[in-house]
């Protein structure tokens, strides 16, 4: 049975290509008596005629792939494309190190704990990477003879101390709740 004309017009109205057009294998007649546009129209509402779905690239092994790369897998030496540099740049590297560094020589200028001339010292030689760290810094400044408070320990970055037994706290007795009553 040739369809040629009614895919056509049904491509046209159902806005697809020719080849999504899709038609009921059990109403083929049907669709073989249609010769108008209106009798396209009237099979496409009755569900004779339908666009196929649009094919696709399934992203399901991308999402396993993804999911594995997560827990670490295929990171090894194979894998890795491109220098040292290209995928962790040196001028990235220099943000990280100089912004802290710099925060810190802010902060103790506005705290009155180095004075314009020290701070403008430590500032230059901050950008001409003496300082490795905040730490590295901390420690130039005392050596020049600079009081640095103490970083305080923000309630992220607690110590642990390993030798040291975490103790439960142990629900009061009958006996003790009634005396604290």
């Amino acid at each position: 049975m040739d369809l040629k004309n009614q895919r056509r017009m049904a491509s046209e109205l159902l806005k697809c290509g020719y080849n999504r057009v899709w038609v009921d294998p059990t109403r083929m007649e049907d669709v073989a008596d249609a010769v108008t546009r209106g009798d396209i129209r009237m099979l496409i509402g009755t569900g004779a005629i339908i666009a196929a779905q649009k094919k696709g690239v399934s992203r399901g092994r991308a999402r396993a792939l993804q999911i594995q790369k997560k827990k670490g897998r295929h990171r090894g030496r194979g894998s890795i494309g491109g220098t040292a540099f290209a995928r962790f740049p040196k001028k990235q590297r220099w943000i990280q190190t100089i912004r802290p560094i710099r925060r810190v020589l802010r902060e103790f200028k506005n705290n009155k704990v180095i004075d314009k001339h020290i701070y403008r010292l430590f500032y230059r030689r901050a950008k001409g990477g003496m300082y490795k760290s905040k730490a590295h810094l901390r420690m130039q400044l005392k050596l020049h003879g600079v009081a640095v408070p103490e970083e305080a320990v923000s309630p992220n970055k607690r110590t642990y101390d390993r030798n040291q037994k975490q103790q439960k706290i142990k629900p009061k007795k009958k006996e003790e709740r009634k005396e604290a009553t």
